[in-house]
């Protein structure tokens, strides 16, 4: 039985409340890179595009990201954007500014109305957190407050936490990724997703990384994770898997489930 929630804009689910949505990462560097990647992914058709902006050059310039995040909502068209900057410390590429420029370009970027969707990890101070709260729900922006271990899979309690303090932070969205070493903590990742998708008031994504979490990535809907990440043109994070397999697989899954 399916008890988590649906990812949703101004009250609406996303792509009709698929489940679970394929998100594609965009990871150019420039924004003829960007381009680009949006010929490949486009006709791909993916339900959310994310805009990992750690990997684009001008990222200091705050009207060359909100050039590029013009850019990609035009062409991704009713394709909902979400926007991340990934810190160095949970995953993301190195940057020349400061965590202050990031939280003003981050307020820049959801009064400009050119994102439906921000990414900001919950480990961020807390003050920085609420600035980013504020400017996302000022601007109708949806918040995914995220949590990322690149080493190891944290024991039940302490992922279950992480979903728990997002919502108590005032997120839109939780996401959780871990990195397994073993199968049994992709079973652990699973059934705590499974766990939190039956209390949480908002909805939740997780995976498991790697190679080993590549199974995450696949049949996370079936225990409540309501968003996937996909490869269109280039991963932005290990154990992603090409978006065309990933949907032949949940199109195979989805009907096995419905009995047909």
């Amino acid at each position: 039985m399916q008890t988590s929630r649906p990812i949703e804009l101004r009250g609406q689910a996303i792509a009709s409340g698929k489940f679970p949505l394929v998100c594609v990462p965009l990871v150019g560097r420039t924004l003829k890179q960007l381009t680009a990647e949006l010929a490949i992914v486009l006709p791909k058709r993916p339900d959310v595009l994310e805009w990992r902006v750690d990997f684009f050059e001008a990222i200091g310039n705050t009207a060359a990201v909100i050039a590029g995040a013009l850019a990609i909502k035009r062409g991704a068209g009713n394709i909902p954007v979400l926007f991340t900057r990934r810190s160095t410390l949970e995953g993301g590429e190195k940057i020349a500014i400061s965590e202050a420029q990031v939280i003003a370009m981050y307020a820049a970027v959801c009064e400009s109305k050119c994102i439906d969707l921000i990414d900001y990890e919950q480990a961020n101070d807390m003050a920085h957190i609420g600035q980013v709260r504020d400017a996302a729900k000022t601007n109708g922006v949806q918040l995914v407050l995220s949590f990322h271990n690149f080493s190891c899979t944290p024991e039940p309690g302490a992922i279950a936490a992480k979903f728990l303090r997002a919502e108590q932070l005032g997120a839109d969205v939780a996401k959780v990724a871990v990195m397994p070493q073993d199968l049994d903590d992709v079973l652990t990742l699973l059934a705590t997703t499974r766990a939190a998708s039956k209390t949480l008031h908002i909805p939740l994504i997780s995976m498991a990384m790697g190679p080993l979490g590549a199974v995450t990535r696949l049949v996370g809907g079936v225990f409540g994770s309501s968003l996937t990440f996909a490869v269109g043109a280039a991963a932005s994070a290990p154990g992603q898997v090409p978006i065309d397999d990933l949907r032949a697989v949940l199109t195979v899954l989805q009907q096995s489930m419905r009995g047909q």
